[in-house]
């Protein structure tokens, strides 16, 4: 690897962008060249951003250019951050999960390793200050060690957990959990599902049952789904994603590891190419980082000066 190859991957996202676009200061009324889209096309993708989403924004900053409205940085920047605010905008209230009449039933899926456990965790604290009365459901009874991982979790937070055997049955803990927020009167119940491999067919299928079973028990559960994705690994998130859509529908995403040292292009991809919305970002180890998505201000910091 050459120093100057080098030096480039230190710079943050927006100044490896100004290197190419904007040669000197008529490089914009010019026009880009063919090398300098291609070379841009090349920077987002090794950004993990996608094919898609790197051509909609290539595209957009091409055609701007040709338009003659992009003319210095400032507006180059304002027409990149726009465009993926729309790219990645979902909901109004991301951070707002569904109440149902009864028990709300939230379903939390995802592979091995991608921090679901403490992100279940997490979202107990956060309902539970919003005033819910929160139960937890330890159903991955078949990573060893996990159902002891969410009972410490629920201690330390004090919420009720309901657990079962390891190797048994993770249906049986949702039902054995819907019925036990029933009697004591709690409103919601978060499942913590078995980390999955999306290519460990009986572990989907097993996902299905604990599916049927809430759905039997309460009439139109799950009300959310929340597929938990590693942010950091790229393409294989979105193979995961459109793997475990297809057992069930997921109501949004939780985007885990975005500490700072993730490339966040991923992130646009997940929202462009799953066509699911973003409803938070896991950004560390502790119970306050879990933020709800905000497409604005992650735009803008993903392109920061």
């Amino acid at each position: 690897m050459t120093i100057g190859r080098l030096g480039a991957e230190k710079l943050g996202l927006w100044q490896r962008i100004k290197r190419i676009a904007l040669t000197d200061v008529g490089a914009l009324v010019r026009g880009l060249k063919a090398a300098d889209l291609e070379e841009l096309e090349r920077l987002l993708i090794e950004a993990d951003f996608g094919v898609p989403a790197t051509l909609e924004l290539v595209g957009a900053l091409e055609e701007g250019v040709r338009a003659g409205r992009l003319r210095t940085d400032a507006d180059l920047r304002e027409a990149l951050v726009a465009r993926l605010t729309a790219m990645l905008a979902g909901p109004p209230e991301p951070g707002r999960l569904a109440r149902a009449d009864g028990t709300t039933v939230i379903l939390v899926m995802g592979v091995n390793g991608v921090g679901k456990t403490t992100t279940v965790a997490k979202l107990g604290h956060r309902l539970r200050n919003e005033g819910r009365r929160v139960l937890l459901a330890a159903a991955d009874t078949y990573r060893a060690g996990a159902v002891a991982q969410l009972e410490t979790w629920a201690e330390r937070l004090r919420l009720p957990c309901v657990s079962g055997a390891s190797g048994g049955d993770p249906a049986a803990v949702a039902f054995d959990a819907l019925e036990a927020a029933r009697a004591r009167g709690l409103d919601t119940v978060l499942v913590d599902t078995a980390g999955r491999l999306h290519t460990q067919e009986h572990l989907m299928d097993e996902l299905r049952k604990v599916v049927r079973v809430i759905g039997r028990k309460v009439p139109g559960a799950p009300h959310e789904t929340l597929l938990v994705l590693d942010g950091t690994v790229g393409q294989n998130a979105l193979q995961q994603g459109r793997l475990f859509a297809q057992v069930q529908a997921p109501t949004g995403l939780v985007v885990t590891k975005l500490d700072g040292t993730a490339r966040g292009g991923a992130v646009a991809a997940l929202r462009r190419e799953l066509g699911v919305p973003i409803r938070f970002l896991g950004t560390g180890e502790q119970l306050d980082d879990l933020q709800p998505f905000d497409a604005r201000r992650f735009a803008e910091g993903l392109l920061a000066e």
